[in-house]
C-alpha cells in the first residue's frame, strides 16, 4: 500500500451495520415497536440535534461535558441528543399540550454521548424507550416497569432481572442527617458508579456521625426480595424514606398482577446517572452482561421545566446490548431466510421477471439473477448469496 493511498476511516465510537447485524437490528426494533403500539404508545421522532439550553435540562455536569455540540451559521450553541427524555418532554409541554392526558409515547432511535466505547455502547448508539407523561402514582409506574420485562421478553430474552429503587429513600436519609450539598453529591455520585472504595472514603471524609456512616454504608446492600423492604422500613424514622418504602411495595403488588414479580427485585443502591429523577427507578439485566440492558424511571420535574406541571415516567432500552446478550444467550434472531434465487438461461429474462413478481406478492424473498447463466453457474450464485431454494428457467 502506498502511503498516499487513501484509507477510508469512520469516527471514533461510531460503527457500521453489515447485512446481518442490521437485519438482526432491524427485527428487534420491529418487535418492539409492536409491543409498544399494542400497549397504547403511540411513536414520536425528534431531531437528532436542538439548542444545548434545551438538552441540557435535567442533565448534570458530566453529560453536558459528553455532549457533541457545535454552532449553527447563527453561532447559536447545538448539541446532538444524548438521550431522548428530554426531547420528548419538550414534544410534551409545548406540541401536545393540548392532548388529554396520560400520554402515552414509544422512541426508536439514536442517540449521542462522547464517552469511552465499550462492548453494546459506542459513542453513538440506539434506543428503544417509552414515555407515560400526565399521571402520577405507582399504576403508572407499574406499567412502565411491566412494559420494561415484556420489552425484553418480546425481543426474545427468557432470562432476566430487574431491579427496583427509589432516590426519595436516599434522599430522605440525607435531609434526615443535614448533609450539605456538596457531600450529598460525592455520595450519591459514588452511589451511581457503584463504587465502595469511594464511598467509604466520602463518608469519612462527610460531617455524618458515625452512626450515619454505618447508615450509608449499608445502602449499596439493601437489595433483595420483599423482607428487605420490612428490613430498610426499620432502619429509617423519616417519612420521606418510608414513603418511598411504601411506593415501592404497592408498585411491587401490582406487578404480581401483571405476571412479572418473579422477573423483579429491590435495589436501594440505585439512584440512576440523571438529576432528574424523583422517585421509583429501575435498571434490567440479563446473564452475561456487566451493565444494565434498560433502565428508567419516575422524572416529575422534567415537563415543568418546560411550562407545564406534568408528572412522568419512562424507561430506555439498549438495542445494542439488547443484541449483544441475545448473541451471547443463543438467541440471535435470524428473520426470514433468503428464499429463492432466479437464474435464467439465455432469452427467459422476460419469464424469470415475472416468476420473481408473482414470487414477491406472495411474501416470498426473491433474489433474481441479473445475466443468464446455465444451471450450475445459478446454483453457484445461489449457495454463495444465502439463498435456500434455486428456481431455474431454462431449456
Amino acid at each position: 500500500m502506498s502511503q498516499n493511498e487513501f484509507v477510508p476511516q469512520i469516527p471514533y465510537g461510531t460503527r457500521d451495520f453489515l447485512p446481518r447485524d442490521a437485519k438482526k437490528k432491524r427485527l428487534v426494533e420491529s418487535a418492539l415497536a409492536g409491543l409498544f403500539t399494542r400497549w397504547g404508545y403511540d411513536e414520536v421522532i425528534t431531531p437528532t440535534f436542538e439548542y444545548l439550553d434545551i438538552l441540557s435540562v435535567g442533565a448534570d455536569q458530566e453529560l453536558v461535558q459528553h455532549m457533541f455540540k457545535f454552532l449553527d451559521k447563527n453561532n447559536r450553541l447545538l448539541a446532538l441528543r444524548p438521550d431522548m427524555t428530554t426531547p420528548i418532554a419538550r414534544v410534551a409541554a409545548t406540541r401536545l399540550r393540548e392532548q388529554p392526558a396520560p400520554l402515552r409515547l414509544f422512541y426508536l432511535t439514536n442517540v449521542f454521548r462522547y464517552e469511552q466505547a465499550q462492548a453494546g455502547r459506542q459513542c453513538e448508539f440506539y434506543q428503544a424507550g417509552v414515555e407515560l407523561m400526565g399521571m402520577a402514582g405507582p399504576a403508572a409506574d407499574a406499567e412502565v416497569v411491566a412494559l420494561a420485562a415484556a420489552a425484553m421478553r418480546e425481543a426474545g430474552l427468557t432470562v432476566f432481572q430487574i431491579s427496583l429503587g427509589q432516590v426519595e429513600f436516599i434522599n430522605g436519609l440525607m435531609n434526615e442527617c443535614e448533609l450539605p450539598q456538596a457531600e450529598r453529591q460525592r455520595i450519591k455520585n459514588c452511589l451511581v458508579q457503584r463504587d465502595l472504595v469511594g464511598l467509604d472514603e466520602a463518608l469519612a471524609a462527610s460531617s455524618l456521625s458515625p452512626a450515619g456512616q454505618v447508615l450509608f454504608k449499608r445502602i449499596p446492600l439493601l437489595h433483595g426480595r420483599e423482607n428487605m423492604l420490612d428490613a430498610a422500613y426499620g432502619m429509617v424514622s423519616n417519612d420521606m424514606s418510608r414513603r418511598a418504602l411504601d411506593n415501592l411495595a404497592e408498585i411491587y403488588r401490582l406487578l404480581e398482577y401483571y405476571g412479572v414479580s418473579g422477573h423483579v427485585s429491590f435495589d436501594l443502591g440505585i439512584i440512576r446517572n440523571f438529576d432528574y429523577y424523583t422517585g421509583a427507578v429501575f435498571e434490567g439485566y440479563t446473564p452475561g452482561l456487566g451493565f444494565p440492558l434498560c433502565g428508567g424511571g419516575r422524572y416529575d420535574g422534567m415537563v415543568g421545566a418546560f411550562g407545564v406541571e406534568y408528572p412522568a415516567t419512562g424507561f430506555a432500552l439498549g438495542i445494542e446490548r439488547l443484541m449483544l446478550a441475545l448473541e451471547r444467550q443463543g438467541l440471535t434472531p435470524d428473520g426470514n431466510a433468503k428464499d429463492v434465487y432466479i437464474g435464467w438461461a439465455p432469452g427467459r429474462l422476460n419469464e424469470a421477471i415475472a416468476l420473481a413478481g408473482e414470487l414477491r406478492a406472495a411474501g416470498r424473498i426473491v433474489g433474481l439473477g441479473l445475466q443468464p447463466q446455465d444451471k450450475a453457474a445459478a446454483e453457484a450464485c445461489r449457495q454463495a448469496m444465502g439463498y435456500a431454494n434455486l428456481i431455474y428457467v431454462g431449456g
